[in-house]
C-alpha cells in the first residue's frame, strides 16, 4: 500500500496583506503570533515543519519522536500553534499531519518590519 502524500491545503496567507491592515490590527495579529512562538518548544515545531519538504507530511507521532515530550504535551503545543495560526493539520484516520500555513513566515516578518514602523 503506498503512502498517501498529503497537500497541507489551507489558506495561504498573503505577506504584502500586511500593508493593508489598520495599525491596531497588525500589533493584534503580531501578538497572537508571536504567543504562538512564546515557548521553545513551539520555535522547534514551526522549525521542524518549515524545513520539511511539502511532500513529506510531519505526523504527530513524528513530532513527539524527535522532541522530549509526552505525547499530551506535545499536542498541546500544537494546540497553540495552530490557534495562533502558525500550523494547520489533516486528519488520517486516527492520525493528524501537520504542516506551517503557507507563507506564515513571510507574513510574520513582514508584521514585524511594518509593525515597529507605526500607524
Amino acid at each position: 500500500m503506498k503512502p498517501v502524500k498529503f497537500t497541507c491545503k489551507g489558506n495561504p496567507v498573503d505577506p504584502n496583506e500586511v500593508e493593508q491592515l489598520p495599525f491596531e490590527a497588525r500589533k493584534k495579529r503580531l501578538a497572537e503570533l508571536s504567543k504562538g512562538l512564546a515557548h521553545p518548544v513551539r520555535v522547534e515545531i514551526v522549525r521542524m515543519l518549515e524545513n520539511k519538504p511539502l511532500e513529506e507530511r510531519c505526523v504527530c507521532g513524528d513530532i513527539v519522536n524527535a522532541l522530549p515530550l509526552a505525547q499530551s504535551s506535545v499536542s498541546q503545543h500544537l494546540k497553540v500553534l495552530k490557534e495562533t495560526g502558525w500550523i494547520q493539520g489533516e486528519i488520517d484516520g486516527p492520525r493528524v499531519c501537520y504542516c506551517s500555513v503557507e507563507g506564515i513566515m513571510e507574513y510574520y516578518l513582514a508584521l514585524i518590519k511594518r509593525s515597529l514602523k507605526g500607524p
